[in-house]
């Protein structure tokens, strides 16, 4: 053992004493390990001024793909009422789920339950996650329950937006007039495509920085304020509507008919106070229609007006002072050959009166009366009431219908035009030609907005108001006892129209197993304010014509109406009723009888 000394002393030595540093040191050594700090030093510094001098605008727009999104800040679609603000379609926020499918929480279990609340398979919910896409839409539109399901599975990459849905609070009544939009609040049909571009704002941008589990941490740059649509307010009159389609709707099911529709027109504004059709549909519910559901018929849909025609043949007559309301026509035997076609009378009359030929719907006497005028006369009057001519309205899909030149009508096609065959024309046309008899002569302008002024729009000479009110009280005859549609009587109001029935047209000629019935008149007769039309398609119950098919829901809809725009009575209801059951009536039930028996004899003309 040593020393105790040499131990102590042996503990005495310092660090600078220790034989280690007395070695020599490589030179190269410490000039490797210098060159090594030199070259990431300068690697570092070579890195810096790429990124930040030669690079710069890569990497910022790289920064900003992964920390900066651009968030959508829609804009509300306008609202659409009706005459009284009552809402037709309005938006409302929702939420709505997106993700980025890098950054979705990869558990299996996490997965299963995320694609169990979107009511998607494992599979279909994989397929949305494409990792390649930074953002995809999970779900629009969330219901409550969803919304609950997702917002307690607090999944990463996965977020909530807010969203707008349009909803339709008069549902299938209002369907037709309204229309949809799409996903994207785009509309689809009706107004809502009509007014597209009123409706749909714009919208607004915010950019934000949001962190790696997608909060948003700060905005950047200047946010761009998203601008609301315009609010319309229709001509509609929602509970006119309501009822109409009601009245329609039993109508078609009642006659067990394909289709029906129905329009009512202020005649002192011009404004559409209802338009409905059936079937119809569900704006909220569009999963499963059919092109049937969704026709607006009564502005897409033509047909030969036929018995509807003749009023305005007459009228043209008596205008131009060829006749006299009491001037006496003879239209015995009850038919006549013209260019080797026949036209027939529903009922044989020796002679009629002009008014008589209103009043019992004579093809005889309106094609006589017809044939005293130039054709170039009659195409200037069709054209003057609007045939021919797409209505101007700004409505999608609303037609021209049929009126060909003059110059290339035959004697029996001015004939068969003068009682409504050979043109055609849609029901929407139909009433607003009416609007002649309504207003002393005149055709007035017809829209679907609601106008600003309670004063009466002024319209386009046609007829003399003399003319006119003549034909108001013809007119009024029609549903009268003796005349063809006592059925469009109305208790307390006079009413006035004209009824029509015919085979329905298919290809070169006429299926005579279908009828289109219809019904097209105005009220009070006194001081018209509505002008009302109704029409159904292949009726197939006891009756098809207009008269006990169209005629009842023209009084129905007429009694409604005239009640809510509250016009008084004209007429006193006791004396009305005890007139509508006289014996007199009974002319109408043979009358109709020997019109469905003649109607072969006029070879696919209805009489």
């Amino acid at each position: 053992m040593p020393r105790r000394g040499t131990l102590g002393k042996s503990h005495g030595l310092s660090y600078g004493q220790s034989p280690l540093l007395a070695a020599p040191t490589p030179a190269w050594r410490s000039q490797f390990l210098l060159g090594l700090v030199g070259l990431a030093f300068a690697g570092l510094l070579g890195r810096t001024l790429y990124v930040q001098a030669i690079a710069t605008d890569f990497f910022k727009k790289q920064g900003q793909v992964r920390t900066v999104h651009q968030l959508e800040l829609p804009a509300s679609r306008g609202s659409i009422s009706d005459r009284s603000g009552q809402l037709l379609a309005t938006s409302v926020a929702v939420p709505s789920f997106w993700a980025i499918p890098g950054e979705v929480d990869a558990d299996p279990a996490k997965r299963r339950a995320l694609a169990a609340a979107l009511g998607l398979s494992a599979e279909e919910l994989q397929k949305k996650l494409d990792p390649n896409s930074r953002f995809v839409w999970l779900l629009r539109h969330a219901s409550e329950q969803q919304l609950a399901q997702l917002q307690a599975l607090k999944l990463k990459g996965v977020f909530q937006e807010r969203e707008y849905q349009r909803r339709y609070p008069e549902g299938e009544a209002a369907a037709h007039v309204v229309g949809f939009t799409n996903l994207e609040e785009r509309g689809q049909e009706g107004i809502e495509l009509a007014y597209q571009q009123d409706l749909q704002g714009q919208d607004g941008q915010r950019a934000v920085v949001r962190d790696r589990l997608g909060r948003i941490v700060e905005d950047v740059g200047e946010r761009v304020p998203a601008v609301n649509g315009h609010d319309l307010a229709l001509s509609i009159d929602a509970k006119v509507q309501y009822y109409a389609y009601q009245r329609i709707r039993d109508a078609v099911q009642a006659n067990g008919a394909k289709a029906g529709s129905v329009v009512v027109l202020d005649t002192l504004s011009g404004e559409v106070l209802a338009l409905a059709n059936y079937p119809s549909y569900k704006p909220d519910e569009r999963q499963h229609l059919s092109g049937a559901q969704l026709r607006n018929r009564a502005l897409t849909d033509v047909f030969e007006p036929g018995s509807t025609m003749k009023p305005f043949t007459v009228s043209l007559a008596l205008d131009s002072g060829r006749v006299r309301p009491d001037t006496v026509i003879d239209v015995s035997p009850g038919t006549m050959t013209i260019n080797g076609a026949t036209i027939s009378d529903a009922h044989a009359a020796g002679a009629l009166t002009v008014a008589q030929v209103i009043q019992k719907s004579s093809n005889i006497g309106t094609v006589k009366m017809a044939l005293q005028m130039p054709a170039r006369e009659l195409h200037e009057m069709f054209s003057a009431i609007g045939l021919g001519q797409r209505p101007d309205i700004k409505f999608p899909g609303a037609v021209t219908g049929r009126l060909r030149p003059y110059k290339s009508w035959r004697t029996i096609e001015q004939a068969t035009m003068s009682y409504g065959y050979g043109l055609s024309a849609s029901l929407f046309q139909l009433a607003h030609a009416y609007t002649v008899f309504a207003r002393d002569g005149e055709l007035i302008p017809v829209t679907l907005l609601k106008r600003g002024s309670a004063e009466p729009v002024p319209g386009s000479r046609v007829f003399s108001a003399a003319t006119a009110r003549t034909m108001r009280q013809m007119l009024q005859t029609v549903t009268a006892p003796g005349g063809t549609s006592p059925q469009a009587q109305v208790a307390g109001y006079s009413v006035g129209g004209k009824s029509g029935t015919a085979y329905k047209q298919e290809g070169t000629g006429y299926n005579k197993s279908k009828y289109r019935s219809w019904f097209v008149g105005l009220a009070p007769i006194s001081k018209p304010r509505i002008v009302v039309a109704v029409m159904l398609d292949e009726p197939t119950a006891q009756f098809h014509d207009g008269g006990r098919v169209a005629g009842p829901v023209f009084a129905e809809v007429v009694a409604q109406s005239l009640r809510l725009l509250k016009v008084p009575a004209d007429l006193d209801v006791k004396a009305h009723i005890q007139a509508a059951v006289e014996p007199a009536s009974t002319s109408f039930w043979s009358l109709q009888q020997a019109s469905v028996s003649n109607l072969s004899s006029c070879q696919g003309l209805t009489c």
